[in-house]
């Protein structure tokens, strides 16, 4: 398995673990990401779950952007500003999509990167908060080159497909969408911010020389392996959440990448947060983590893209 296979299959491993998906639908999208029924048993033993027979039928397909949202919890931020479905050229000829959110005075703007997902309503919400609070934000769909998330009717096999995408192909597209940005901020500092899977692409766009970006904030990303980030002068936000131990355990190599690179950077853990605390259609949202996370990356934007 790819590295970014595996960060995918552990994340469905530790969604059943927590109680969040069921045993046969965990193996139903460990097989969709490549594992054979032995090994998908396998990793979901290893993660803690308890062992269990395999069932014959496989659970009914999820749509994307499914979630269990709070009941009485509001997402984080402003109510957010609409949002307009867009594209624009990318690499080699093809057609990137996004969703764009302009601000009525923007002070800068924001790439947003999605969770493994694809660009849900969620990431949409998220460009359109950024909006209304001054910064003019991008969401990119890095699906677009398969027809774009909306083309797939069930959640795993979009998650399957982001896991067998070269890494090099979503820096490529991710590129391009800076360029977008740039093009449409009019002069702007650009910042980006990404989550969960999404965390792990601005990791790695800061790791692949874009000179372009002044600040980011990856929201518990896993960090690419090796990553050198002396291609980039970006400021940087890393947001990690107490009670999330697999990505927490690539914080400290991130700490030193970014302090051999020289980048002015602070790396905030929330207590008694989860693993994708800032998704308010998920299961694991925590609505004051959330609130407090929103606030200092807009603090920090304000601090190094304005």
């Amino acid at each position: 398995m790819t590295p970014i296979q595996r960060y995918l299959a552990e994340e469905v491993a530790h969604d059943h673990v927590d109680g969040l998906i069921p045993r046969r639908e965990a193996l139903r999208r460990l097989v969709l990401l490549g594992l054979g029924l032995p090994a998908a048993t396998a990793l979901l033993t290893a993660c803690g779950a308890t062992p269990e027979s395999a069932p014959s039928s496989p659970s009914p397909a999820p749509s994307p952007g499914s979630g269990t949202p709070s009941a009485t919890a509001s997402p984080a931020g402003p109510s957010p500003l609409p949002t307009e479905a867009i594209t624009f050229s990318g690499p080699e000829g093809t057609t990137l999509q996004a969703a764009w959110a302009a601000a009525a005075e923007p002070k800068g703007a924001v790439l947003v990167i999605h969770e493994n997902r694809g660009l849900t309503d969620h990431i949409r919400s998220v460009a359109g908060r950024l909006a209304a609070s001054g910064y003019s934000a991008l969401a990119l769909d890095l699906l677009s080159r398969e027809g774009g998330t909306a083309s797939f009717t069930d959640t795993a096999q979009a998650t399957a497909k982001l896991g067998e995408i070269a890494p090099a192909r979503f820096v490529a597209d991710m590129k391009a969408a800076v360029g977008e940005l740039a093009n449409r901020a009019d002069g702007a500092k650009l910042g980006m911010m990404g989550f969960c899977f999404g965390g792990g692409m601005t990791w790695l766009l800061l790791s692949s020389a874009e000179p372009r970006l002044a600040a980011a904030a990856p929201f518990y990303g896993p960090l690419p392996d090796n990553a050198d980030m002396a291609g980039t002068k970006a400021a940087v936000l890393g947001v990690y959440a107490e009670q999330d131990d697999r990505v927490n355990a690539t914080r400290d190599a991130a700490k030193a990448a970014l302090e051999k690179a020289g980048l002015t950077h602070e790396l905030v853990t929330f207590p008694g947060a989860g693993h994708a605390f800032f998704n308010d259609t998920g299961q694991r949202y925590n609505p004051q983590a959330a609130a407090q996370a929103y606030e200092r990356v807009l603090s920090w934007f304000d601090r190094h893209l304005t």
